[in-house]
């Protein structure tokens, strides 16, 4: 299912915004965290970028920029942020009701940033929901980060206890697949699928090389790549109170904090996983789908539709 050619970056098309989506079922797999470090490279790169929080419950991706705005402000130091969006969760009695004031208000979004920023990154909510449907049906680059364990790699496949061996596809991979075939009966476009395995250890253990071995059936199966993430470490954790990231400059005025070997640890890291996203930020011409049309494609009354097999 994936578009990149080895060693090259996603082939650029005049259009709309390319849209970044970082997605996952599972909660606590750092989705939040890996969606900001996305934003703020792309600016640093020099990219306009446009930024919508769906997961309107625990808001983690729109705390994370109002943070970084006020610590800024507060040293006086210019950070980057970009043009950010929280879509409202509806709170009406009926269920309809507020599938459609959600989609409006994120169509609403989308339409105001698509044709004057050159990416979107969308923090999509950790739930099977129409919103999050509707985000991987209009993703250019889908990014699904689990833990590396057992546990979260069951969002994808299923495992035989005995053999421990691939016996399955999970549900998750069920909804993206599907997602990929709307997208292109749409517009004959397949996103970049993008698998990274985060909080990992240095430890080699057995749980380690099962989910590897996972992976690698699994990305044959499914056409994603897999790629390694993020630690486990602190300083992540600790970004959060300031809104930084790895990327942010590495010095006491900036962190709040004497950087340490863990700070530089954490930004070499997150530049070599950006790195292989291969993501367009060398292009300047803009990417995307014929958004305008999966939006009308897709209406939130046909959620029980897009449920069926």
């Amino acid at each position: 299912m994936a578009i990149v050619e080895q060693g090259g970056e996603t082939p650029a098309r005049p259009g709309v915004a390319h849209v970044v989506v970082v997605a996952s079922e599972k909660g606590g797999t750092g989705k939040s965290t890996l969606a900001v470090h996305i934003a703020v490279a792309l600016l640093k790169a020099g990219r306009r970028v446009a930024t919508i929080d769906l997961d309107s419950r625990q808001q983690s991706f729109t705390h994370h920029f109002e943070r970084r705005r006020i610590w800024a402000s507060s040293i006086g130091r210019a950070l980057e942020l970009p043009r950010h969006h929280c879509v409202a969760l509806g709170d009406g009695v009926r269920l309809d009701d507020n599938e459609t004031s959600e989609f409006t208000d994120f169509t609403t979004a989308v339409e105001a940033v698509e044709d004057c920023c050159d990416f979107v990154v969308i923090d999509a909510p950790g739930a099977d929901t129409f919103l999050a449907r509707l985000a991987h049906a209009m993703a250019d680059t889908l990014v699904t980060p689990l833990n590396d364990s057992m546990v979260d790699l069951d969002i994808l496949g299923l495992v035989d206890p005995v053999t421990l061996e691939l016996a399955g596809t999970s549900h998750y991979a069920d909804i993206v697949h599907q997602a990929v075939h709307q997208r292109l009966a749409l517009d004959g476009t397949k996103p970049d699928w993008i698998v990274v395995r985060n909080r990992l250890s240095g430890a080699v253990t057995g749980n380690k090389r099962i989910v590897a071995a996972a992976l690698e059936a699994l990305s044959a199966l499914l056409g994603f790549r897999f790629l390694d993430g993020l630690a486990e470490r602190a300083v992540y954790r600790e970004f959060f109170a300031r809104g930084l990231t790895a990327l942010d400059p590495l010095d006491m005025a900036v962190l709040g904090t004497r950087p340490s070997l863990s700070h530089a640890a954490a930004q070499e890291e997150v530049r070599t996983l950006l790195s292989a996203l291969r993501l367009p930020v060398n292009d300047r011409r803009r990417q995307g789908a014929a958004h305008p049309h999966w939006a009308a494609a897709l209406q939130p009354l046909a959620f029980g539709e897009m449920l069926a097999d």
